[in-house]
Formats: C-alpha cells, sequence, structure tokens
C-alpha cells in the first residue's frame, strides 16, 4: 500500500465505525477516498443538495444544522457526517459548514451501500444518532455479563423446605438434616394460605441454639429472624448479589407474589461471582480486632479489579465496593462496643455521599457521621461516643479509608448530635439556603443508616424529602449550585484539560464527570420526592413522575453508566500497573471508542445542566471550570 493511502488507512482505522472493520472492508474504503481542503467558514453541504459521498473528518471542526437553520451538533477529528442524506433519497437533511480549516476525506456513496449492506458494525453506527449509539454501547456491556441477564430462578435447584412457626428446634434441626439444606422456611399456618414468617439457618442454630444450650424442645419463633430480606423472581443474579452484600445476608427467599419460589444461598451466587466480593464481606466480620480488618483490607483493590475484567457494569461495582466499606465500618462498630460497652443511649451511625449511594471506588475518604438519641447529655454521654467515633474512624484510615479532609466525620462533635438537632439542621439548610448550607445538603442528603437505630435516618430522609419537595427556593439554590461543576467539553467537542498543576493536560471524570451527574440528579429526585439514594435508583424515580422525558433519563442513565466505567477502568488499571489509582485522565490514554462515546455523554450532561437551569429557574448560576 503507498505511504499516502497507508497513512489514510492508519488514521480512520482508530475511529468508529471503521476501527472494528474487517481488513479487506478496510481497505476497500481507503483506495475509494478522495481528500478536500475546506477553508474556515465554507459551506459543505446545503440543505437539499444532491450529495453522493460519506464526509470523515481528518482534521478541523465542522457544524452541522437542523432543517430550521438550529445549530445541532460540532464534530471533529475521526467523526463522520452526510450519512443520512445517504441512507434516504442522496439529498442532504442536515447542513454542515467548516468552522475550522478542514481536512476532509469523501467515500463514495457506492462504498458506502455496500458497507451497509455488508458490516453489521458500520450500519448500526450509521442508522442511530450520538445518544443511540452511546445506549447502544452501554447495552452491549451489559449483555457480555451473565450476572446482568441472568433471572435469579436460575440459581433455584429444588423445591423450598419449610416448616411451621411452631414446630420445636429439634424438629427443625432434623428436617433441616434430612432435606440436606442449611436454611428452614418458617410458615405462618394459621390464615387460609401459608404465609413466610420467618427463617432460621445453620449458623442461627449454632449461635442462637446451641451456645446458648436451648432445651430441644424450644419453640423455633424463639429464635428465627423475622423481618426477611427477599427478592422477586423477576430480579437478576446481580440484583440478589447486591442485596446481599447491602444487608450482610447468606440467604434470600425468592418470591412470585406472596408464594415463595425457592431459597438462594450465598454458595448459589458465588459460582457466577467469582469476584469474592461476598466472600470478603464474610471475612470481614470474622476479624477479632483492627488488626485483622487492616490484613484483609488489602484484598479490596483486588476484587474491585476482578469485578473489572468480568465486565461488572459501574452499579454493581459501585454498590459492591460500598457494601464491602459498610461492612468494615459495622465490624468496628462491634468491636468498639464490645471495648467500650454497650451504648448509654441509642444511636445511628450514618454512612454518606458515596457510600450512602452505593456508588463508591477505591479512591475515597470516609464521610459518616452519627445520630443520637433525643435523651442523649452531653455531660454524661458525649465521651463514649468521641472514643466509639474515634476508634471507628481510626480503624476506618488504618484500612485504607482516609480521613475526610473536609472534617465531615462523627468525630466531629457538630456531626455527632441528637435526632432534634439533626432536624434542624435539615429544617434550616432547606429554608436558608445559603453557600455552606448547600454544601452540607450535597454531602448529608446521600444519606444511609448502617448501624443502630436506623430508624433515626429513616426519620430524617422522610424530613428531607417533604420539606425540599414543598420548596421550590430551595431547588432554585440547589439546582444553581449544582451547575457550578460542568462537563469538560469545550466550543468544539474537544476536552477541556487541566492547564497547570501536577495534573495538567489531564480531566476529573469525577468532578467533571460522576459528581455533575449526580448533583443534577439530586437535585432532580428532591423536586419528584424520590426516598431513593443510588443515582441510577433516582433516574427510575424521576422517570415515573414525567419530571424528565422516559428517553432523557435513559440518556442521562446511559452517560452516567459509561462515565463511570472509564473512570473504574482508568483506576483498575492503574492498580494493575502498580500505581496510585485517581480520577484524572489524559485523553490520549484513551481509547477512540472511549474518546468518542465521553464526549457524547458529556453533551448530554451539558444538555442536562441547560434543562435544570431552565426547570428551576436557576439561571444565576455561576460557570466555574
Amino acid at each position: 500500500m503507498q505511504a499516502e493511502l497507508l497513512d489514510i488507512r492508519n488514521h480512520i482505522a482508530q475511529y468508529p465505525p471503521f476501527n472494528d472493520m474487517p481488513e479487506e472492508l478496510l481497505e476497500r474504503v481507503v483506495s475509494g477516498i478522495e481528500v478536500v481542503y475546506y477553508r474556515a467558514g465554507t459551506q459543505i453541504l446545503e440543505l437539499g443538495q444532491t450529495n453522493h459521498w460519506l464526509h470523515y473528518i481528518r482534521s478541523g471542526a465542522v457544524e452541522i444544522f437542523r432543517r430550521s437553520g438550529e445549530l445541532y451538533n460540532r464534530v471533529g477529528e475521526g467523526e463522520i457526517f452526510g450519512q443520512f442524506g445517504l441512507m434516504m433519497n442522496k439529498k442532504v437533511r442536515f447542513p454542515a459548514k467548516a468552522i475550522e480549516d478542514c481536512l476532509i476525506y469523501k467515500i463514495p456513496d457506492t462504498t458506502f451501500q455496500h458497507l451497509w449492506e455488508t458490516d453489521e458494525n458500520f450500519a448500526d453506527f450509521v442508522e442511530i444518532e450520538d445518544r443511540s449509539r452511546l445506549r447502544s454501547a452501554v447495552s452491549r456491556r451489559e449483555k457480555s455479563n451473565e450476572l446482568m441477564t441472568a433471572k435469579v430462578t436460575r440459581l433455584i435447584s429444588r423445591e423450598p423446605v419449610s416448616a411451621p412457626t411452631t414446630v420445636r428446634l429439634q424438629e427443625a434441626a432434623r428436617i433441616m438434616t434430612d432435606s440436606g439444606v442449611s436454611a428452614l422456611l418458617l410458615m405462618d399456618e394459621s390464615g387460609e394460605r401459608p404465609k413466610l414468617r420467618g427463617i432460621i439457618t445453620d449458623r442461627d442454630l449454632r449461635t442462637r441454639a446451641v451456645t446458648h444450650a436451648l432445651a430441644s424442645e424450644t419453640p423455633i419463633s424463639d429464635i428465627m429472624s423475622e423481618g426477611l430480606i427477599t427478592i422477586s423472581a423477576r430480579s437478576f443474579i446481580f440484583e440478589a448479589m447486591l442485596t446481599m452484600l447491602h444487608n450482610n445476608v447468606h440467604h434470600l427467599p425468592v418470591m412470585e407474589g406472596d408464594e415463595v419460589r425457592g431459597v438462594i444461598a450465598l454458595s448459589d451466587i458465588v459460582k457466577y461471582e467469582s469476584q469474592s466480593s461476598l466472600y470478603l464481606v464474610s471475612n470481614i466480620y470474622h476479624q477479632n480486632d483492627v488488626k485483622g480488618l487492616k490484613r484483609i483490607s488489602l484484598e479490596v483493590r483486588d476484587s474491585f479489579v476482578r469485578m473489572v475484567n468480568e465486565d461488572a457494569n459501574s452499579h454493581m461495582i459501585g454498590s459492591a465496593m460500598a457494601g464491602i466499606g459498610r461492612s468494615f465500618s459495622q465490624r468496628l462498630l462491634e468491636l468498639g462496643e464490645e471495648k467500650l460497652g454497650p451504648p448509654p443511649v441509642p444511636y445511628c451511625f450514618m454512612a454518606l455521599g458515596s457510600m450512602a449511594r452505593d456508588e463508591q471506588l477505591v479512591v475515597t475518604d470516609q464521610d459518616n457521621a452519627m445520630v443520637l438519641d433525643d435523651s442523649f447529655i452531653p455531660e454524661e454521654h458525649d465521651e463514649y461516643f468521641l472514643a466509639l467515633a474515634k476508634f471507628v474512624s481510626d480503624g476506618l484510615a488504618e484500612c485504607g479509608y482516609t480521613y475526610c479532609t473536609g472534617d465531615i466525620m462523627a468525630t466531629n462533635p457538630k456531626w455527632r448530635q441528637p435526632l432534634s438537632v439533626w432536624k434542624g439542621y435539615f429544617t434550616d439548610w432547606i429554608e436558608n439556603p445559603k453557600a455552606e448550607a448547600l454544601l452540607n445538603s450535597n454531602i448529608f442528603f446521600d444519606l444511609d443508616g448502617i448501624y443502630g437505630q436506623t430508624d433515626f435516618t429513616e426519620q430524617l430522609k422522610t424530613l428531607i424529602v417533604e420539606k425540599a419537595s414543598a420548596s421550590q427556593r430551595f431547588l432554585t439554590f440547589l439546582a444553581r449550585n449544582a451547575l457550578n461543576r460542568t462537563p469538560p467539553l469545550g466550543f468544539f467537542r474537544t476536552f477541556v484539560l487541566e492547564e497547570d498543576g501536577k495534573h495538567q493536560k489531564t480531566f476529573n471524570l469525577k468532578r467533571r464527570g460522576t459528581a455533575p451527574l449526580s448533583d443534577l440528579i439530586r437535585v432532580h429526585a428532591l423536586g419528584c420526592g424520590s426516598r431513593s439514594q443510588n443515582s441510577f435508583e433516582r433516574l427510575k424515580d424521576i422517570a415515573k413522575t414525567k419530571l424528565l422525558l422516559e428517553d432523557d433519563a435513559g440518556n442521562l442513565r446511559d452517560a452516567l453508566e459509561f462515565i463511570s466505567i472509564v473512570r473504574i477502568r482508568h483506576q483498575a488499571l492503574a492498580i494493575e500497573e502498580g500505581r496510585e489509582p485517581d480520577n484524572n485522565v489524559r485523553p490520549e490514554d484513551l481509547s477512540p471508542f472511549e474518546r468518542s462515546h465521553l464526549k457524547d455523554a458529556f453533551q448530554i450532561v451539558s444538555n442536562a445542566q441547560k434543562f435544570l437551569r431552565f426547570r428551576y429557574n436557576a439561571g444565576g448560576a455561576t460557570r466555574n471550570v
């Protein structure tokens, strides 16, 4: 191949839809290309004119317009235009104008038609728009992972084994032994139809019966677990995995309406879920001191990398990492209480931020707080809770969860207060949305009670939902604050990079990508009264209210998933190469596929921020780029 043609081939082979194209088709494309130069300001395609070429941008930038004259898109190096007219009647549907000096490769219509008919990937690419391409990319990743596509019923290998709640301890143990099961469902048979009431497991028999030398005739109802965590038969295996991680349970009854279809155990999921995150959580609870927890914490990054390499999606990874983080906190609280004695008054330990949203990764610090019972008397009780908070915070730091630089930790007396004080905090932040109040809202309104009297946190969630959704003024200020972080996309769809400092020539995928998304999703979620914490779950709630069109909510979901997974892969690669993971990415380290789809995702974020400004009348935002 001639040097000039080789140069053309090497360039277009970097970008979709040519990057995965068979070699013989790629050679056909290159051999028929015409090279044309357009000066800035030149009209390349006029509305309605006949066009027989697909245009590929080697260098420069082009604006694409709608029929009405409204700007539709800006495209740059490695991108194509003119395809929609070629698929219709060879008439230009979207006019195009050079806004920089451009070098264009023109691919003849005959080649375009051949590619369209013979290459499925090419046809998919040219037939759908940017947002649809992003959705297609996200969908292909999810379909490649069996955890995402297999229903939980696949794990059910036998009929459920059950007994009435009136059965005695010895009889329950005999039934479990004879049936070869590690869990026995206990049914209330007092009504017309048996109803699931509780469960007893091998572990329960050891810790609740044998350890305490209970009599064989003890009613099983005395030691069974009630208020069961269950899962729908329509759920996927990954949802079962996340449910086990979040609630630290090893057995899940699978329900179809009120009927029990079966029980799945941790061991059933492990054959699909080889990342060991469930085993890691189990091992955390077997550690008897901080030294043991620190040793176990060295496995967290390995678990993270395995999940990435097995194509888990960002929701699975974020939830698994948050579940691991919760487990460290919970075990430290148990160890703290063993050391200090029982708490003098009831309390709830709250996780905040990414852990509460189930969106935690390996680059994270600790954000937590304590909600104390209103019987709390500082002079009598605070010495205990300060010692407990310090024990947990120091332990988390030992396990790799660094201290919060903003001091958002339960060791700070401001964030270790009675429930009534917390209610006062939240009410004041909503009614008086000043700068500090808005900053606190962004942190504390993503909250999850992970230990102790978790009803305290549920009361705070109710207060937030009721007061925030009713205050248009607060939502306006919160929306204005959410517009301060913008995606790193320039005027010509080029990446806006840091200009100085140690992160020069990079952009931050958290600060400029996932954070602006979670901020704007939080505003909409509060506006529609959602109690969900996870951004994907919030988007589901938002879509139900019609505050956003279903397609717009779907676009935000796809953008969040793609930006998150690029960020996750970046961190996993750093770990594999022995570097410290971070959130700063250089464009040249991304694949052409990632660069192209990140631009699509950032454009969706930018459009969503424009709608946020309009929806909440937040035009006074200060743009911080």
